[in-house]
């Protein structure tokens, strides 16, 4: 993939821009902490730099459609440079701080959407499904990266200090994909969203995805597989019931990351494109079952590679989904039904966090996490029976006999 010069700009301005996210949200919540002592206001200010792309990919997803989508790519980083320059200021009233983090987060998402629109464009064939795994394995680890080192940089400088990085991050992300990703045409011109409404492009952008069998079946895959992220957030009181230590928790809460690490490429390494197409829904099915399992776990190190194993199943079945539907959304529309699968599954990890927090209050951690498996896997055997799941795996067949 990296002998593709647009790709190296794609993935390399997002590997850029998501170690500076990753260090702003650590800058954020230490900032708004020191200011109030109140761990309830920065977990709110934590939780803002999330949230707004639930909206953001249903609203502002059609722009990477109307627009250039490498120019609306460099336009969304150079004005998140300029809304982040800001925040550094001291001082600066929280109200204002969260105004601005909403937005620069809203901004995020034109970004999001055009990438993910213009990587079957640049990436041709097999390369496709190889271009999602690399994604999603230098995305994990980049987030690991980021947290730990984030950390580490702010024992030696100011939180203020940090965001201006995260500033500098944008600025850097816009000069390589100016440098290395080509100018093309808007997909829609502007003779054709003449009279359309913003209403309409958002209706337009949900119809796509859910007027379309393959579509919907690929989204609610992939929607239903984000909850396997629900684990994590249970991580530190599971090692705590089992009375681990700082190391067994870091490496409970790295199992996922690095099961994905391993899954993206093993399976675009030695799987056939058509056995990973047909694999997509057993995959995410199977990545369920070890968490069943979790609430058998004697100890902590029965429940790390059970859970090695769901982060690898896992990231085989979202690398392919993720190929499948960027394909076979249409050109004119792409954007909009990339931005809406990108919010439906920062939803749905909510969603399963909030869910299995809520179980754990009830019953313990671990049987919280064997739940949210359950759940998943049952809503996933009720999509693998739908006329949806069955044609999927006709179509994979039938191109795997040709």
């Amino acid at each position: 993939m990296f002998r593709v010069r647009e790709f190296t700009g794609l993935w390399s301005a997002e590997l850029v821009s998501i170690v500076g996210d990753q260090l702003a949200r650590i800058a954020f919540s230490v900032i708004v902490y020191e200011r109030t002592g109140s761990a309830a206001w920065s977990a709110l200010v934590y939780a803002l730099t999330f949230f707004p792309a639930l909206l953001g990919g249903v609203l502002l997803g059609w722009v990477a459609d109307r627009y250039p989508r490498r120019r609306v790519m460099i336009a969304s980083d150079l004005l998140r440079v300029l809304l982040i320059v800001p925040m550094a200021i001291p001082g600066i009233p929280l109200v204002a701080l969260g105004a601005l983090i909403v937005v620069t987060v809203l901004l995020a998402t034109p970004h999001t959407s055009a990438q993910g629109a213009l990587l079957p464009e640049v990436l041709p064939g097999d390369l496709l499904e190889r271009g999602f795994a690399v994604r999603q394995i230098t995305n994990q680890t980049a987030q690991i990266v980021g947290f730990v080192g984030g950390g580490a940089l702010l024992a030696l400088i100011d939180a203020r200090v940090a965001l201006l990085v995260n500033a500098l991050t944008f600025a850097v992300s816009a000069g390589l994909l100016w440098a290395l990703v080509r100018p093309r045409p808007a997909p829609v011109s502007e003779q054709e969203d003449a009279g359309e409404g913003w209403t309409t492009k958002i209706r337009e952008g949900l119809h796509v995805v859910f007027g379309d069998r393959a579509l919907r079946t690929l989204v609610i895959v992939i929607w239903l597989g984000a909850c396997y992220i629900a684990p994590e957030g249970l991580a530190v009181p599971i090692a705590s019931m089992y009375d681990a230590g700082p190391l067994a928790l870091g490496l409970l809460m790295a199992s996922i990351p690095a099961g994905s690490v391993l899954g993206a490429f093993a399976s675009t390494r030695w799987i056939s494109p058509e056995r990973r197409e047909r694999a997509i829904v057993p995959c995410a099915v199977v990545a369920g079952i070890p968490l069943i399992f979790t609430a058998l776990a004697p100890n902590i190190w029965v429940a790390i590679p059970l859970w090695v194993v769901t982060g690898g199943f896992f990231a085989a079945s979202l690398v392919q989904a993720q190929a499948s539907f960027v394909r076979a959304a249409p050109a004119a529309v792409r954007g909009r039904a990339t931005g809406l699968a990108a919010s439906g599954l920062v939803a749905a990890q909510g969603v399963g966090v909030l869910v299995g927090g809520l179980v754990a209050e009830e019953l313990s951690p671990t049987v919280a996490v064997s739940v949210v498996g359950a759940g998943t896997v049952l809503g996933l055997l009720v999509v693998a029976m739908s006329r949806g799941g069955r044609a999927l795996r006709r179509e994979a067949t039938e191109d795997d006999s040709r």
